[in-house]
């Protein structure tokens, strides 16, 4: 007879206490707030951004500039679109510096912007105007004080009715209501400026060349002229020899009578001789550009030396570093050779230092007077490396190929290292002798694993700027060349030349149409040398 044993009664289940709501409640964590913060500089840029495009009337970027802002608001305050939370800084930085840069570059290209013609027409007049400006003869001096406001300069004056009048270059005279004049006559208080104090002006001389420039235009009309002066405490009317007529689009110089009347397809007031005004405006010339660049004698000619040396320079920039760098790597690759990481460091040395300062360096040696190039290997002869154009052209070759080539040596170690030991050995047995091997098997295989950065190579050696610059400013100059292009020049360093960048006037339409048949070159070839470089894939 069995008896269970008692059962013990179960105690029912307890459900654990509910929290309070409070409790619940954490309120925003620090990841929240740190987004918080860093949205409210986003969009404190973006308004400030807004704002300057607003004034400059650069309703393109102000568009731009709100949709891009409206869009990081709805993605980083939305739970939704998790992705694009990643993805959108990624597009902002391609849109800003990438497609606006080849936008506006592809826009400047279709138009004559650069030097006389950097602004509008209204500010083409005005600069016109302000260039032919002298003193009225029977105009009064009127006691002047120099002002401020939110680091604006201006003048203040006092006319001869004893009234106040103040104004800025970009705001003509007006009426200084609740002025006050000191003792020597000038005003010296103008309610919302701030009179700068006659020692300041004294003493300083930055602070007396932007006085000496400035102008405050007398009224809306540009012929009525503008206040100037010459010591800061008294000013004089300018008026301007030429006399612009809106409704004619013509300015009269009244000293001889020649009319300028303007000219919408260029950009520029043409006179009935030909002869024009320095102050033009932009405009839109279509291709004019690009067709300048192959009709243009003396510009096509300097273009098509530039041309043919620029693909010289890539193409041996690339094909002797890589073959010295290859041999290198061949050689140093042996394990029977001793100190091998040793001598593998001073060889890549050279690329260890920065590439400016290795061609300012060789600059010096390759000087004919002091340089040590003609010192200690040429016996101390007169040799101009600097002055000749082959001999600038090979020197500059030199010195690319001594700062690239351990690049290769690096990449060529790596492929060699990397590569499959057993097909070596098996082509060995096989009876391939080494120079078999190295035709066959390794050069090959080397090449394909080296061939992307080949290509990439050459596109960096097309615009390399900074050994031609730095080296010999692109130098020698080519004699009766346009811009000031020289030997050496290579297209990106032409681009340079003909921006005015280093000096001269500019030509921005003309260095946009060259950049943008640049870019189209540097595409086109990478983009058949990456196809290409699909038959060596076969090897492996």
């Amino acid at each position: 007879m069995t008896v269970d044993a008692p059962t013990t009664p179960q105690a029912p289940a307890q459900t654990p206490p509910r929290e309070s709501h409070a409790r619940r409640w954490r309120g925003p964590g620090w990841g929240f707030l740190a987004k918080l913060g860093l949205m409210a500089l986003v969009n404190a840029f973006g308004v400030m951004t807004l704002l300057s495009a607003f004034r400059a009337e650069s309703w393109i970027v102000f568009s731009a500039t709100l949709v891009l802002l409206v869009a990081a608001d709805i993605v980083y305050f939305t739970k939704r679109a998790l992705p694009l939370k990643y993805l959108l800084p990624g597009l902002v930085f391609l849109l800003v510096f990438q497609v606006f840069i080849f936008g506006y570059t592809a826009y400047i290209a279709f138009t004559n912007y650069g030097t006389g013609h950097a602004g509008t027409q209204e500010q083409a007049v005005e600069a016109a105007l302000i260039q032919g400006e002298r003193r009225v003869e029977d105009s009064p001096t009127y006691p002047l004080s120099v002002v401020e406001r939110v680091g604006e300069l201006g003048f203040a004056i006092v006319d001869e009715n004893g009234d106040v009048l103040v104004g800025s270059a970009e705001q003509p005279l007006e009426e200084a209501r609740d002025a006050e004049v000191g003792s020597g006559g000038a005003p010296s208080e103008v309610p919302g400026w701030e009179v700068v104090p006659r020692t300041t002006v004294i003493t300083d001389a930055a602070l007396q060349e932007q006085i000496a420039s400035l102008r405050v235009p007398v009224s809306e009309d540009p012929n009525d002229g503008s206040i100037r002066t010459r010591d800061g405490s008294s000013g004089a009317v300018y008026e301007s020899t030429l006399v612009w007529d809106a409704d004619a689009q013509t300015i009269t110089d009244t000293t001889i009578g020649t009319v300028y009347t303007a000219d919408h397809d260029s950009g520029s007031f043409v006179a009935e001789d030909g002869s024009t005004l320095p102050a033009g405006w932009y405009v839109t010339v279509g291709f004019d550009n690009f067709l300048r660049l192959f009709t243009d004698p003396a510009l096509a000619q300097v273009l098509l030396s530039v041309t043919v040396w620029t693909f010289v320079f890539a193409t041996l920039s690339v094909v002797l570093p890589f073959a010295l760098g290859l041999l290198l790597a061949l050689i140093y690759n042996d394990a029977r050779l001793k100190g091998r990481r040793f001598l593998r460091t001073l060889y890549i040395l050279p690329y260890a230092f920065p590439a400016f300062m290795s061609a300012l360096l060789f600059r010096g040696m390759f000087n004919a007077e002091f340089g040590v190039i003609n010192d200690l290997f040429f016996f101390g002869a007169n040799i101009n490396w600097l002055g000749d154009p082959w001999l600038a052209r090979a020197a500059v070759v030199w010195v690319n190929l001594w700062l690239t080539y351990p690049y290769y040596f690096l990449v060529c170690t790596g492929a060699l290292q990397a590569l499959p030991q057993d097909t070596l050995e098996a082509a060995s047995l096989d009876g391939a002798g080494r120079s078999r091997q190295l035709r066959s098997i390794i050069l090959p295989l080397v090449l394909v694993a080296t061939a992307p950065l080949l290509i990439s190579s050459f596109a960096f050696s097309f615009n390399n700027f900074t050994v031609i610059y730095m080296f010999n400013n692109g130098g020698p100059a080519i004699p009766g060349a346009p811009y000031a292009l020289g030997a050496t020049d290579i297209l990106i360093s032409a681009i340079y030349d003909i921006s005015g960048v280093s000096g001269g006037a500019a030509d921005y339409g003309l260095a946009s149409a060259l950049s943008i048949l640049v870019f189209a070159v540097v595409g086109g070839i990478s983009a058949i040398a990456f196809r290409q470089t699909r038959k060596l894939e076969e090897f492996q």
